[in-house]
């Protein structure tokens, strides 16, 4: 919306500076962070209303002093995060539309989840095949609009992390690609949902996640206009930074990384009251439209394989769920504790906290392993 005064900077020079992502991705994280300064107002609506976290009784013992705690606090993430960009980002640009809808729809999906389960006071929620019936069907919707707005000129080539785009990719058909990507968004949804089990366990990894994509989106569809002489006389070439990488380039892709921005901005801002001990749970309505986002941004950027990397520590917490319950049907026993992997090694010994920091390292290690990629071809 701002980006529109940029119009007038005929009348006053400074105004020019809205031209700039760099300057509007800057905005967003702080637009984002001040929106947060209402989580107070809105953890005690949540008391007043009883809208407190739901507990198994067959999880953790530390977990049950946990019961009553305000929950449903991605409501605001969620608000934070499309407020910020539409006042940030380039709202002709389609990508912008894309993702925001993908989020605010995975968000109710969420929403939908959590009010069953304060409704009915229990851990069960959505049926589970009821909410990947509408993951994939937000999804394929998504699809549909790529391939069917001209103005994108949306591509079905799948490229590879460390190997240059120039020399190898793949073109899929529409219909296997389609297929694949929606599998990309819902299981990466999925995997942060099934991360968010402890303070702050799955908040700081998104946050994470989401700076990397902030770099990729960036990089992806931006053109430099670098001044250079010649014969004497100051000329401006383009200067694509894609090519220089050897990744794809991707046209107008760089106002995602405003978006990414404004995940930057609220998931610090819902850190400060998730963090251990937290005084308020993101639910349901945050961890599947923030996990939806990313397995967006992974399709939206190309970066559909390197996302495995950027959300290695989602995809461990799905494959250990997954894992646990296999083994459990074929064989009647269990290979960890208890799934997710993080209750694992909770009843291992290992402090709610130590757990916690640990799972924040690992997915900063694997986010630098994914910006690496960026040099490494």
């Amino acid at each position: 919306m701002f980006l529109y005064l940029y119009e007038l900077r005929d009348y006053f020079a400074p105004l020019n500076v809205f031209r700039y992502v760099s300057f509007r991705l800057v905005m967003a994280v702080i637009t984002a962070l001040l929106l947060s300064l209402f989580y107070p107002l809105f953890i005690r609506k949540l008391l007043e209303r009883q809208v407190g976290q739901v507990v198994r009784d067959d999880g953790p013992q530390t977990h049950l002093k946990k019961r009553g705690t305000p929950t449903m606090g991605g409501s605001l993430i969620l608000m934070s995060v499309i407020v910020s960009t539409l006042l940030w980002a380039d709202l002709s640009n389609h990508y912008v539309w894309i993702i925001l809808s993908v989020t605010a729809f995975y968000g109710g999906v969420g929403f939908i989840d959590d009010f069953l389960k304060i409704r009915e006071k229990g851990s069960r929620g959505l049926p589970g095949r009821w909410k990947l019936v509408m993951q994939f069907f937000i999804a394929a919707v998504a699809m549909w609009v790529l391939f069917n707005d001209a103005s994108l000129g949306y591509s079905t080539e799948v490229y590879f992390p460390f190997v240059s785009a120039d020399k190898f990719s793949l073109t899929l058909h529409p219909v296997v690609y389609a297929i694949f990507a929606m599998i990309v968004v819902v299981g990466t949804s999925n995997a942060v949902n099934l991360t968010d089990g402890l303070d702050g366990l799955a908040i700081a990894p998104v946050t994470v996640a989401a700076a990397t994509f902030l770099v990729l989106c960036y990089v992806a569809g931006t053109v430099l206009l670098i001044p250079v002489e010649v014969d004497g006389k100051q000329i401006f070439a383009a200067f694509d930074m894609a090519t220089y990488l050897k990744i794809p380039h991707v046209s107008g892709l760089a106002e995602l990384s405003i978006f990414c921005a404004a995940i930057i901005g609220s998931g610090i801002g819902f850190l400060w009251f998730n963090s251990y001990p937290a005084q308020v749970f993101m639910g349901d309505v945050g961890s599947l439209s923030l996990g939806g986002a990313l397995g967006m941004l992974a399709v939206l950027s190309k970066n559909e394989f390197l996302s495995i990397i950027i959300c290695g520590l989602f995809l461990l917490e799905a494959i250990s769920v997954i894992t646990q319950t296999t083994s459990f049907k074929l064989t009647g026993k269990r290979v960890f504790k208890m799934a997710p992997i993080h209750h694992h090694f909770e009843l291992k010994g290992w402090a709610e906290p130590k757990v916690i920091v640990r799972f924040w390292i690992i997915s900063i290690l694997l986010a630098l392993v994914a910006l690496a990629s960026l040099k490494l071809r």
